[in-house]
C-alpha cells in the first residue's frame, strides 16, 4: 500500500512551511499545499515590477512542483493588505489578518471531502490560529491532524508579557500582539492544539510552554535550519571595526518582547564609550520613547536581507535577551555570519550556546549579568577571532533537511 500523504494548509508561506515543504516531497508524502498566492521565480511579468514589489513577490515562490501548489480566492484580500502597509496604512491591519486566517481555514475544511477523492491523504498540517475548522473536519474524516506552534503556546506567553508590562510600564505600548488578544481567538488556539495528534515545536522552551495538558509524547521538537545560500565568513579576520569599539548587534521588533529593554538597561550599567549599541529592527514606539532610554544606540532601519548579513559583519556580538520567543532564526543567521550570542533560554535558542565558545546563555530580566557578558568579550577581544569560527561552524549545523526528516519520520509513523 502507498504510503499516505499530507495536505499542508499556510497562507503566508512563511520561512518554516518553504523549508518543510521540500522533505514532504522528496519522501513521497506531500499531497496538496494550500497557501493565498504563488509568484513563479521565472515569471516574465516579474520584470516590470518595481524591486520593492517584486522582492515581496519572491517570498511567494516555493521549492516545490507547482502543480502541488494551490492558491486561494483570499489572495486578493492579502494583496490589498500589503498595498495598505506599503503606504503607512496599518489600521485595519489585523482585523484583515483574522478575516484572512478564519476564511482560509474555512476554505480548506470546505474542500477536504472533495480532496479525499482525489488524493490519498492521511493527514493535515496546519499552523497555529489557521487550524480549527480543517482540524474538526479532518476529525470527522478519520484524518490525523498536525499542528505546528512556531511561539511559546498563549497562555504562557501572554503571562510573561503581562509581568513585562509591570516589570516595565513604560515599555507597554511596545508589547503588542497576544497581551491583548481577544478571548474567542485565544479559545480557537485552546482547541485547536487539543485536536491535534502531533505538535511540532521548533524549541524545548515551546515545548515546554505547552499545557501539560496535552501529553508530551505528542509533541516533536524539531529545530529551524540555518538559511542556507547565505555568504559564509571563511577567515578569523571577520569584522570590520570601527575605531576598535565593541559593536553589540540586536535585530527585531524593538519590542520588550524581545528584551530590548533590557539590553537598553546593560548598555547604561556598563557606560562605556567603548560598547556601541546597533539596534536593527521596526519601532513599535515613536524614536524618542526609545532614545529617552538610551540616548546613544545606533538606529539601522529595515533593509534588503543581503544588507541585513552586511551588517551582521560589520559587527562583533549579537545579542537577543528576549522574553519570549519560539526559535529566532536570525540567531542562527548572526552567527553564520561569525557572530557569538548573548542570548536568553526563552529565545528558543539555548541549543546554540556552548559557553564561552558560541557565546553565554544569560536568564531572562537580567540587565547586570548582560552587562558583565558584554564586558567579558571587552576584556578578552583576542577570543573573538576564534568565536567566530566556532558560531560560523554550530550554525552550519542545522539545516533546513534536518528540519524536514524529523517531521516526515513523525507524520509517516502517524499514518503508516
Amino acid at each position: 500500500m502507498n504510503q499516505k500523504k499530507v495536505l499542508i494548509s499556510q497562507p503566508y508561506g512563511n520561512t518554516f512551511v518553504r523549508g518543510l515543504l521540500p522533505s514532504l516531497e522528496n519522501a513521497g508524502i506531500l499531497g496538496k499545499y494550500y497557501t493565498l498566492m504563488a509568484t513563479k521565480p521565472d515569471a516574465p511579468w516579474l520584470k516590470l515590477m518595481p524591486n520593492s514589489v517584486k522582492s515581496e513577490l519572491l517570498r511567494r515562490t516555493f521549492p516545490i512542483d507547482a502543480d502541488k501548489i494551490e492558491t486561494s480566492v483570499y489572495q486578493t484580500v492579502e494583496i490589498g493588505r500589503k498595498l495598505l502597509n506599503q503606504f503607512g496604512l496599518r489600521g485595519k491591519d489585523y482585523e484583515l489578518i483574522q478575516y484572512i486566517n478564519q476564511n482560509f481555514d474555512k476554505s480548506i475544511s470546505n474542500k477536504l471531502e472533495t480532496i479525499l477523492t482525489k488524493e490519498n491523504i492521511g493527514s493535515v498540517y496546519a499552523y497555529e490560529d489557521i487550524a480549527l475548522k480543517t482540524f474538526k473536519k479532518a476529525k470527522t474524516l478519520g484524518l490525523k491532524c498536525v499542528y505546528d506552534l512556531p511561539i511559546a503556546y498563549w497562555e504562557h506567553a501572554r503571562k510573561f508579557q503581562q509581568e513585562e508590562a509591570e516589570r516595565y510600564p513604560e515599555w507597554a505600548i511596545t508589547l503588542k500582539g497576544g497581551i491583548d488578544d481577544p478571548e474567542d481567538k485565544l479559545k480557537r488556539k485552546a482547541e485547536e492544539i487539543e485536536l491535534a495528534d502531533l505538535t511540532v515545536v521548533p524549541s524545548q522552551f515551546v515545548k515546554d510552554s505547552v499545557p501539560n495538558w496535552v501529553p508530551r509524547e505528542k509533541i516533536l521538537i524539531s529545530p529551524f535550519g540555518t538559511p542556507e545560500n547565505l555568504p559564509i565568513l571563511k577567515t578569523n579576520a571577520a569584522h570590520n571595526k570601527k575605531e576598535n569599539k565593541l559593536r553589540v548587534l540586536f535585530v527585531g521588533s524593538m519590542s520588550q518582547r524581545k528584551g530590548l529593554g533590557d539590553l537598553f538597561a546593560a548598555i547604561k550599567i556598563l557606560n562605556n564609550p567603548q560598547v556601541e549599541l546597533v539596534v536593527l529592527g521596526s519601532l513599535l514606539a515613536p524614536m524618542k520613547f526609545y532614545r529617552d532610554q538610551c540616548p546613544d544606540f545606533v538606529y539601522e532601519p529595515g533593509r534588503p536581507h543581503a544588507e541585513v548579513l552586511e551588517l551582521m559583519r560589520t559587527c562583533d556580538v549579537f545579542c537577543l535577551p528576549s522574553i519570549i520567543e519560539g526559535r529566532a532564526l536570525v540567531m542562527q543567521e548572526a552567527m553564520s555570519q561569525g557572530l557569538p550570542l548573548i542570548i536568553t533560554p526563552n529565545t528558543g535558542g539555548d541549543d546554540l550556546i556552548e559557553e564561552e565558545k558560541t557565546g553565554f546563555l544569560v536568564p531572562i530580566r537580567s540587565p547586570e549579568i548582560i552587562a558583565d557578558k558584554i564586558n567579558w568579550f571587552l576584556e578578552n577581544s583576542e577570543r573573538l577571532p576564534q568565536m567566530s569560527n566556532l558560531a560560523q561552524q554550530k550554525a552550519i549545523e542545522y539545516t533546513w533537511a534536518s528540519y524536514g526528516s524529523k517531521i516526515v519520520s513523525a507524520i509517516k509513523e502517524l499514518t503508516p
